[in-house]
């Protein structure tokens, strides 16, 4: 039997300290390790980072919490604060009651005095005079809609709420209506959504004043692939929502979308190794660059599900190739190469060149999901230096110096590092709600540590998963405590090894073993009640 050495937590093991005074990396999720707190620690200043972003918002005799009050930068930071803010709904509510007749959202909630709502025209925006404050859709944006399904499945995962679910399905569905109808919004020729020609899912064009983010007459629009990954995306959650409810045939109409929405991007902004940049409709483009010019939506691709494996991998080695070349401290670009001068920003500055967290967190779980486990490890672990330099995380780096750069929230940033390591490196995926069906899927032999303990979970639903984990010379052992009812294991093998045995409670159980690039892991299915344990020995 492999068994476990170490109560976790602990202050000290095998002679050293290994965790904190008052074990302030305690959080969720938290990791508790008998080497250090280093990783531990990294957690916790990433949760500290999103839960600096949370505010009250006081509008129309109702209090929302937000992070931030935009509701883009809310959801992408869900993926952190899921697991322990308490007010999931008020924000994401409010967006949902005020959508308007022809199916679009607003996105923002800002003073009447700071002007934000004076970048558009009616009807993109509301004044609330009562209380200086304006509700605005920046009118060239394109990512909204999609957006608002994933914030409305990460609420249902962490509160299993389906009746909630239902009663705002129609409003999901006619986000993603307007979205792929609407000619501002939709290009029928192609299939595929477009926007003004901006950075990635930037706000700004660079032929418009900074004051301006109007869709104009003779606006030079362009298809971005990462707004049509989004919607993908969003399609499959609906089709998962509709067969959820028992409604077979709409679930099909929304996955065969979904289907023709993809294989429209592969056609027309697949350049054979990712995906370009913006595709010029009608005009020239801003250079001849475009074709080659790796944007950060293209990491957001692959952990939507656009690409299979291959693909995938394609993306990943794209970056681990241009890691070799670049002249900036790393490969996360905003966007590479970035243009001579967008807008007001020269190369480097901003998104127009400059290095991003939200870039690195979602590439390292591309990764550690893509036989690349290995460079997962090593994008968190160069981070983890970063934060223990600067003993804070940042919005965007310059690419020479690695000073911070403002103009957003580091909490997007920090919010992608945390998933990284609660569903890439950890592993745990709620496949259904409440932890009730786990994907998992960890990789903790790349760290170099022999024995953690990592706990994740919903503070608001009192749910919690707690995983053990213990590496010796005979093989490896998880103990983990859930709700689970089902548990698809998939579980990284020591690099050079393979299995000649897997434990499941204490009886022998049959395995796969699968090869992911040139990673190995042992594939079965669990059905515990409450725990279970798995040792597996090696041959």
């Amino acid at each position: 039997m492999i068994g476990f050495k170490h109560p976790l937590p602990s202050l000290f093991a095998d002679g050293k300290q290994n965790g904190t005074y008052n074990n302030e990396e305690m959080v969720l999720p938290c990791i508790l390790t008998t080497d250090d707190a280093r990783l531990g620690e990294f957690l916790h200043r990433l949760h500290n980072a999103v839960h600096d972003d949370r505010r009250l918002v006081f509008i129309d005799g109702k209090v929302l919490g937000c992070s931030k009050n935009w509701i883009r930068d809310h959801v992408h930071e869900m993926k952190a604060f899921k697991h322990w803010e308490h007010d999931l709904l008020s924000f994401l509510q409010f967006i949902l009651d005020t959508q308007t007749e022809e199916g679009y959202y607003f996105e923002l909630i800002k003073q009447m005095d700071d002007g934000h709502w004076q970048f558009v025209d009616p009807p993109c925006y509301k004044l609330y005079p009562a209380d200086n404050l304006s509700l605005v859709r920046l009118e060239l944006e394109a990512d909204v809609e999609y957006l608002v399904v994933e914030g409305a499945m990460q609420y249902y995962r962490a509160t299993g709420d389906l009746a909630w679910l239902k009663s705002v399905l129609p409003k999901l569905e006619k986000g993603i209506d307007y979205c792929t109808s609407s000619p501002k919004r939709w290009d029928a020729e192609l299939g595929l959504v477009k926007r003004p020609f901006t950075i990635d899912t930037w706000d700004f064009t660079s032929d418009a004043a900074p004051t301006d983010r109007r869709i104009h007459a003779d606006e030079k629009m362009c298809v971005m692939h990462g707004d049509n990954s989004g919607v993908y995306r969003a399609m499959l959650d609906l089709a998962w929502i509709r067969a959820r409810l028992g409604d077979a045939d709409r679930a099909e109409q929304w996955r065969r979308r979904a289907e023709q929405l993809r294989a429209a991007m592969f056609r027309h902004l697949w350049n054979g190794r990712f995906f370009m940049h913006q595709l010029p409709l009608g005009h020239k483009g801003w250079d001849d660059k475009e074709r080659e010019r790796l944007s950060l939506s293209n990491t957001y691709d692959v952990n939507r599900g656009v690409t299979d494996l291959a693909q995938s991998r394609s993306v990943i080695k794209e970056y681990m190739r241009r890691r070799q070349t670049t002249d900036s401290f790393a490969e996360w670009f905003s966007i590479d190469p970035p243009y001579e001068r967008f807008s007001a920003f020269p190369a480097g500055q901003y998104v127009n060149g400059a290095i991003s967290p939200f870039t690195a967190g979602e590439l390292a779980k591309a990764a550690f999901r893509n036989g690349y486990e290995a460079y997962g490890w090593d994008i968190l672990s160069r981070f983890m230096q970063m934060l223990e330099r600067d003993k804070d995380i940042y919005f965007l780096y310059s690419p020479h110096d690695l000073s911070p750069q403002g103009g957003g929230p580091s909490a997007w940033g920090a919010a992608a590092l945390l998933s990284a390591v609660d569903e890439g490196l950890a592993g745990v995926e709620d496949a259904d709600c409440l932890y009730r069906t786990i994907r998992f899927s960890p990789r903790f032999p790349v760290t170099g540590y022999t024995e953690l303990r990592y706990i994740t979970g919903y503070e608001k639903s009192g749910v919690f998963v707690d995983v053990r984990w213990i590496l010796t010379e005979e093989g490896m052992r998880y103990d983990v405590f859930s709700p689970a009812n089902k548990i698809d294991a998939h579980i990284l093998l020591l690099a050079g090894r393979r299995c000649a045995k897997l434990l499941v409670c204490g009886r022998e159980q049959a395995f796969e073993h699968k090869t992911v690039g040139d990673s190995v892991y042992v594939d079965f299915t669990a059905e515990p009640r409450g725990g279970f344990s798995a040792e597996l020995y090696w041959e």
